[in-house]
């Protein structure tokens, strides 16, 4: 089921970076890692459809993306991640972009 009726919002946080989200209906979720549940757990969302890029220091250009279906976890300050050798622990501050079908649903 494709999701509809995104709403979006923007604010400043405590460190002055500017947030864009852009999430369905619902302008009270606005972290990564709330997003990243709700697409995991809600059933109108396929998770493998999700992407996450996030700051990888030593790979090209310092950003990786994981797509849904790779993460084995999400904790209360990371994600787990499988990687071709082993899982990799990714804490969310290093989170800078959430994909959903290639549309952006919220970025750092």
């Amino acid at each position: 089921m494709e999701p509809g009726g995104w709403d979006s919002f923007s604010k400043t946080s405590s460190s002055n970076s500017k947030i864009f989200c852009k999430i369905r209906c619902d302008p009270i979720m606005r972290t990564s890692r709330a997003l990243l549940l709700r697409l995991r757990h809600d059933p109108q969302y396929q998770f493998s459809r999700a992407s996450v890029e996030y700051v990888d220091r030593g790979a090209p250009g310092d950003r990786s993306v994981v797509r849904g279906d790779q993460i084995v976890s999400l904790e209360s300050g990371w994600m787990e991640i499988e990687s071709e050798l082993k899982t990799k622990i990714i804490p969310f501050h290093r989170i800078r972009r959430i994909a959903y079908d290639g549309k952006t649903l919220w970025e750092k």
